[in-house]
């Protein structure tokens, strides 16, 4: 049995990092970018920022008159203009994440839809799906109070369902979301500074994390 040389097993180890390379493309959606985490997170912050305001303004017109007590009437208008503004913020942090992702799969010639991505869509969607339908249920019975803690709790579960479709970091990311969000079960009414911790400086982190240790070079 013959033994090989330095550059013999120099070579034959670039080829089983190559084979794992591609193994791990295969599998894993490696392109979701840093930088979608850190627009994302951004996002949340200025839509907590303009919710943080119109509530402020609610309090200041007299909607607020004793501790936990609200005129349903103006609550009403508050809650669902609230509502709105979430759905705005959702479809920017979309939109910016995509397209970070994108230029990331771009740069690094891989696909942005295959097989792994769309593994990792599934994953995601089940209990994204299952907690908008309880949020609307909350809503529905006019529970606004756990609308945050309740989109916390399943957007944490949903990113650890889809992590072993990508990089594995975002499994930490969604237990700190689900922990986060069984906190503010307990502080309800601080709900929005639950929610732009969770999901905007929570995100921002991450991407950060996420960008130095996977694109700085």
């Amino acid at each position: 049995m013959t033994s090989q040389s330095p550059t013999e097993q120099s070579q034959s180890l670039e080829a089983l990092q190559d084979i794992k390379r591609m193994m791990e493309r295969s599998s894993r959606f490696i392109s979701l970018s840093g930088l979608s985490g850190v627009s994302a997170g951004i996002c949340a912050l200025i839509g907590a920022y303009i919710a943080r305001i119109w509530i402020r303004e609610y309090y200041d017109a007299g909607g607020y008159v004793s501790q936990h007590n609200y005129l349903r009437d103006g609550a009403n208008s508050l809650e669902w203009k609230l509502f709105g503004l979430a759905i705005a913020v959702l479809i920017a942090a979309l939109l910016t994440s995509t397209w970070f992702t994108w230029r990331k799969a771009r740069r690094s010639n891989l696909p942005i839809w295959d097989h792994a991505s769309k593994k990792l869509a599934i994953n995601m969607a089940i209990p994204l799906g299952a907690g908008g339908l309880f949020v609307l249920g909350l809503i529905n019975h006019s529970d606004w109070s756990y609308v945050a803690p309740t989109c916390l709790v399943f957007y944490g579960l949903a990113l650890v369902n889809a992590s072993k479709y990508t990089l594995t970091d975002i499994r930490y990311l969604g237990i700190l979301e689900v922990i986060l969000g069984i906190v503010c079960m307990y502080y309800p009414h601080e709900g929005l500074y639950f929610w732009a911790f969770g999901f905007g400086v929570l995100h921002i982190i991450y991407g950060l994390i996420m960008w130095w240790k996977y694109e700085k070079s």
